[in-house]
C-alpha cells in the first residue's frame, strides 16, 4: 500500500508543457530510488492554477511544487519523496497583493481562499480515468439515491427548489427545462450534454470533462431518470481531444459496473451516452443548431417556438444542459436543495466558474460563490494587472459580452447584474484587459471572430456583422469619421433586434459596451487620429530622442525597410516617417528608451 501520492496536472493547459513526460520521469526515477512500492503517482484533472504549471502535488504532505520540469522529477523524489526535505525552490507559492506577503499553504492562500468548489470538487483531486477514485468521492451515490427513493417528479422539485439556472450562457432555471420535457408525451425522449465551448479563452468545460468526467455522467443520467429518457448525446467539439479521450474511458467504465446501458443498479432504468463530435462552428453551440449537427445536418439555427423541450433531437422532446450545469446536479442530489440555495444571491444561486484570463497575474480556472465581486475575483484571486500596469477594464461573456471598467468592480457577480451593465455572464470567461489594450481594437477583435463563425442564414447577422467589422477597422486605421459613428451606433441596435439566434442578437455587445464607456477612445481615433494605448499601427509614429539615442545603430540594424538613418558612433539616428511601416522592431530593441510611439 503506497503511503504516498503524487498528483500531477494532466490537463490540457499542463499537458502542453510536458506533464505526460513528467509523470513518465517520475515512474522511472521512483525505481531508480526503490520507491515504487511506497509512492504512487496520479494523472489529474485542472488544479486551477494555470499560470503556476506544470503543477505537482504530494500528498498527505500537502505540499504543491509549480512550474515543474522534467529535470525536476529527480531533485523532488530525491530531497522529498526519499528524504522528507521540501524542495523550497520548487515549492508553490501565491502572492497577498495587498500586503506583498509570500503565501505558501495553499488553501488559504488569495487564489483558493475565497474560492467555493464544486463543480471543480474532483478536478485536480482524482485520476478522471479511474472510475473507483469518483465512486470513493461519493460519486453515483446521488444516481442510486434517485433510482431507489425519488420520483421523476420529486428529482425535478429538488432540482427546481436548488435554484440551478444554466450555466452555458441563458441562465434558464435547470428544473423549468427539465418538468418542460418531462409533461411531453412521446416514445422517446433525449438528454444532450452541450460541451460546444467555443468561446475566445474559455477553457470551463473543458477542465470540467478533463478532470471529472463521470460527474456529467451521472448528472445526465439522472436528467434523463427525471425526464423519461433512454438516451443521452454529449456534443463536443473534436479540438478537446484529452476530454473526448477521457469520456470514452468514462462511458466504458460506467457501462462495466451497469452504471450506465439496461438496468442501471437493478432498477428496471435504462439509459446509455453516446459522443458526438463537433466540428468547430461556434453557432453549434446555440441549440439548435447544436441539435442539427446531431442530426447530421448543416449547424445553422431556427427559430423557436417549438422549444427542444417539446421538439428537438429527431422531433423528439430533449433537453439540453451544459457541461458545468450538470456537474452540479448529484452534489445538489447529496446535499440537498436548500444547501445549494444558500449559495450564491437571491435570483443566482450556487457558484460559477471562470476562466481568468488577459493582463492578470494568476491566469486559471476559478469557481467562486455567486455575488462575489469582479474586484475580489481581479484583484484577491486573480493578483491585479501584473507589472504594475492599471487595470482598465474586463470582458466577460466571450464576444457575446461586453466590457466592465473601473466603476463595476464592485458590482455582485450574477445573472442580472452584468446584464444590467450591458455585459452578461456567458458561459463563464473573463479576460482582464490593462492600460495596453486599445479598446476599440478590443471591440474589432471580437467582432472579427464573430464574422467568421456567423452561420450566415439571417441577413442581419451576415451582412450587418462584416459592415461593423468593416467600420471598426476604418476607425483603427484612422479613416473614420463622426457620421460613420453614428452609423455604427445604429447598425449596432439593427443588428441586435433583427437576428435570428443569440449569436447574432448579442454580436454587438462589444461595440456597444465600448462605446458606452469608452467613447473618448474612438473620438481619439475619429477626431485626433490618435491610438491613446498605442496599439493600432495605422495611428502610430515613432520617433526617436535625440538627447537619449546613443548613435548604437542597433534600431537601423533591426529595421526591416530601411527606414532609420545615421552613422554608428558618430551621428544621432532619424526615422523617415514615411518609409517606415510601423512595425515596432525599433521601439522593441531600442536598449536605452530613445525611441518613442506618438
Amino acid at each position: 500500500m503506497e503511503r504516498i501520492n503524487v498528483l500531477i496536472c494532466a490537463g490540457t493547459g499542463c499537458s502542453s508543457s510536458n506533464s505526460a513526460l513528467i509523470y513518465d520521469k517520475f515512474q522511472e526515477v521512483l525505481i531508480k530510488y526503490g520507491l515504487q512500492d511506497e509512492v504512487k503517482v496520479v494523472k489529474t484533472g485542472c488544479f486551477g492554477l494555470c499560470q503556476k504549471g506544470p503543477i505537482v502535488a504530494v500528498h498527505p504532505d500537502g505540499i504543491y511544487y509549480s512550474h515543474v520540469k522534467v529535470d525536476d522529477v529527480e531533485t523532488i523524489v530525491s530531497e522529498h519523496l526519499y528524504k522528507g526535505r521540501v524542495v523550497k525552490s520548487l515549492e508553490l507559492s501565491d502572492i497577498d497583493y495587498k500586503t506583498q506577503e509570500k503565501i505558501v499553504d495553499i488553501a488559504s492562500s488569495p487564489f483558493y481562499a475565497k474560492q467555493k468548489r464544486i463543480a471543480l470538487r474532483n478536478c485536480g483531486v482524482i485520476n478522471p480515468e479511474n472510475i473507483n477514485e469518483y465512486i470513493a468521492r461519493d460519486g453515483y451515490m446521488a444516481l442510486g439515491m434517485v433510482l431507489q427513493s425519488y420520483t421523476p417528479l420529486q428529482v425535478i422539485e429538488t432540482i427546481e427548489k436548488s435554484g440551478l439556472r444554466g450555466r452555458g450562457g441563458g441562465g434558464f432555471p435547470t428544473g423549468r427545462k427539465w418538468r418542460f420535457a418531462a409533461q411531453e408525451e412521446a416514445d422517446e425522449k433525449y438528454v444532450i450534454c452541450n460541451a460546444d465551448e467555443g468561446d475566445p479563452g474559455a477553457f470551463m468545460d473543458r477542465s470540467i470533462l478533463e478532470g471529472d468526467p463521470h460527474a456529467v455522467l451521472e448528472a445526465m443520467a439522472i436528467a434523463a431518470y427525471a425526464i423519461g429518457a433512454h438516451k443521452g448525446y454529449i456534443y463536443i467539439r473534436a479540438e478537446y481531444p484529452i476530454a473526448v479521450g477521457r469520456l470514452r474511458i468514462a462511458i466504458s467504465q460506467a457501462r462495466e459496473l451497469g452504471l450506465l446501458g439496461d438496468n442501471i443498479l437493478g432498477s428496471g432504468f435504462n439509459f446509455d451516452i453516446e459522443i458526438r463530435l463537433g466540428a468547430g462552428a461556434f453557432v453549434c453551440g446555440e441549440e439548435t443548431a447544436l441539435i442539427a449537427s446531431i442530426e447530421g445536418k448543416r449547424g445553422n439555427p431556427v427559430p423557436k417556438p417549438p422549444f427542444p423541450a417539446k421538439s428537438g433531437v429527431w422531433g423528439k422532446p430533449t433537453i439540453i444542459n451544459n457541461v458545468e450545469t450538470l456537474a452540479n446536479v448529484a452534489q445538489i442530489i447529496l446535499n440537498g436543495d436548500d444547501w445549494f440555495a444558500s449559495i450564491g444571491t437571491e435570483k443566482s444561486k450556487g457558484t460559477k466558474v471562470f476562466a481568468l484570463g488577459g493582463k492578470i497575474s494568476n491566469t486559471g480556472l476559478v469557481e467562486i460563490p455567486m455575488g462575489t465581486t469582479l474586484r475580489e475575483v481581479i484583484y484577491d484571486i486573480g493578483g491585479g494587472c501584473p507589472n504594475g500596469k492599471r487595470f482598465k477594464a474586463v470582458q466577460t461573456g466571450g464576444p457575446s459580452g461586453g466590457c466592465l471598467t473601473e466603476n463595476d468592480l464592485d458590482v455582485p457577480i450574477d445573472y442580472d447584474n452584468l446584464i444590467e451593465r450591458g455585459s452578461m455572464m456567458g458561459s463563464g470567461g473573463m479576460i482582464v484587459l490593462d492600460e495596453d489594450n486599445c479598446m476599440v481594437d478590443v471591440a474589432r477583435f471580437y467582432l472579427e471572430f464573430i464574422v467568421d463563425e456567423s452561420c450566415g442564414k439571417c441577413t442581419p447577422c451576415r451582412v450587418g456583422t462584416k459592415r461593423l467589422l468593416e467600420m471598426l477597422t476604418k476607425i483603427c486605421k484612422g479613416e473614420g469619421t463622426m457620421e460613420l459613428l453614428n452609423e455604427m451606433e445604429e447598425l449596432c441596435y439593427h443588428i441586435k433586434n433583427n437576428s435570428l439566434c443569440g449569436l447574432g442578437q448579442s454580436a454587438a455587445n462589444p461595440v456597444l459596451s465600448t462605446l458606452k464607456n469608452f467613447r473618448e477612445e474612438y473620438l481619439a481615433h475619429i477626431v485626433d487620429k490618435k491610438c491613446p494605448a498605442h496599439v493600432c499601427k495605422s495611428l502610430l509614429t515613432y520617433k526617436i530622442d535625440p538627447e537619449k539615442c546613443r548613435k548604437c545603430s542597433l534600431c537601423a540594424r533591426n529595421c526591416p525597410v530601411g527606414a532609420i538613418s545615421g552613422v554608428a558612433g558618430q551621428t544621432v539616428f532619424s526615422i523617415d516617417t514615411e518609409k517606415c511601416i510601423k512595425c515596432g522592431a525599433c521601439f522593441n530593441n531600442c536598449r536605452f528608451d530613445a525611441i518613442s510611439r506618438v
